[in-house]
């Protein structure tokens, strides 16, 4: 029998206007009055629920810790305040009452328009008000940034990163989740397995998502993304140039069975799971696991999900 939660995380895929219901799909233009006299935060508009639309104050708001997004475009946010100035805030942002303080709220969606209004000196912000836990609130913030597209590849990546392993997703539930296939999901988290400067490459939009991929496997991605970018290749002139660079990789040792499709696909599957580059050497009836690790903390990772510590 289905229940409510499962409803409603079947809802999460077909965006937030569905889980929130109708309270969320109107637009609400907010001036700049200050607030009525009162409890700050509290005002309830006209025709509104307590947990429906509400006034809030922008200092009774705290940036979410789900959020997923590490940068904000400063030349979109000053574009929003200038719209904000002459319009006011049009669609309300999301937010739960903060765990910790409960005169304010933490924001689960919206932060780039909280951040603008404050800009723009704004009072007050349009807001819809929800009882969340921690694994709704990643999702929705994460599901909300997806069908916005305000993700770089590595954040929508490590978004779903924290879905498996903080909440124990599997990313065929994750898939269902964020309303993405299971393929996408496990192809986004190939990136994680990225070095530490192919990853500030795709960050600053030198690489795509597609590049990093066809150069995740490489003996020297760092030295092929260079000539990535010094050369301007596009995704599949960068797939074969890192096909060239494998065939010219040492030949297997007479008596080593050669490579099959198999192994490649477990070392993909492999690397997604544990989110680091992995290589499989078979050896007659064994073979060799080598795992690689850019930095100490990405190697603390790897054990914490081979143990199953936290």
């Amino acid at each position: 029998m289905s229940t409510v939660a499962d409803d409603k995380r079947r809802n999460l895929g077909r965006g937030l206007s569905a889980l929130l219901g109708d309270s969320g799909a109107g637009a609400v233009a907010v001036t700049n009055n200050p607030m009525p006299t009162g409890i700050p935060g509290q005002l309830v508009p006209s025709g509104a629920s307590a947990h429906g639309i509400r006034s809030l104050s922008v200092g009774s708001l705290r940036p979410g810790k789900f959020q997923p997004r590490r940068h904000f475009d400063e030349n979109a946010i000053g574009d929003l305040v200038e719209s904000i100035r002459e319009k006011g805030v049009l669609t309300p942002i999301l937010v739960r009452p903060h765990p910790q303080d409960a005169a304010m709220f933490e924001i689960i969606a919206g932060e780039r328009r909280w951040r603008a209004a404050q800009r723009a000196q704004v009072h007050q912000i349009p807001a819809i008000v929800r009882d969340l836990t921690d694994q709704e609130a990643l999702e929705l913030a994460l599901v909300e940034n997806i069908q916005r597209q305000d993700l770089t590849p590595l954040e929508e990546a490590d978004g779903y990163r924290r879905l498996i392993d903080e909440f124990g997703h599997t990313q065929e539930e994750l898939a269902r989740v964020v309303g993405k296939s299971r393929s996408h999901v496990a192809n986004s988290m190939r990136l994680l397995a990225l070095p530490d400067a192919l990853k500030a490459m795709v960050d600053r939009s030198e690489l795509s998502a597609g590049h990093a991929r066809a150069l995740l496997t490489a003996a020297d991605p760092i030295g092929l993304a260079k000539r990535v970018v010094e050369q301007g290749l596009n995704v599949r002139q960068t797939e074969k140039l890192a096909g060239a660079e494998a065939k010219t990789r040492r030949a297997p040792a007479k008596g080593d069975p050669a490579r099959d499709a198999d192994t490649a696909a477990l070392e993909r599957d492999l690397a997604a799971a544990l989110g680091v580059k992995v290589a499989i050497r078979p050896t007659g009836r064994g073979g060799e696991l080598t795992l690689h690790y850019g930095s100490l903390e990405q190697l603390d990772d790897i054990l914490s999900r081979l143990t199953g510590s936290p």
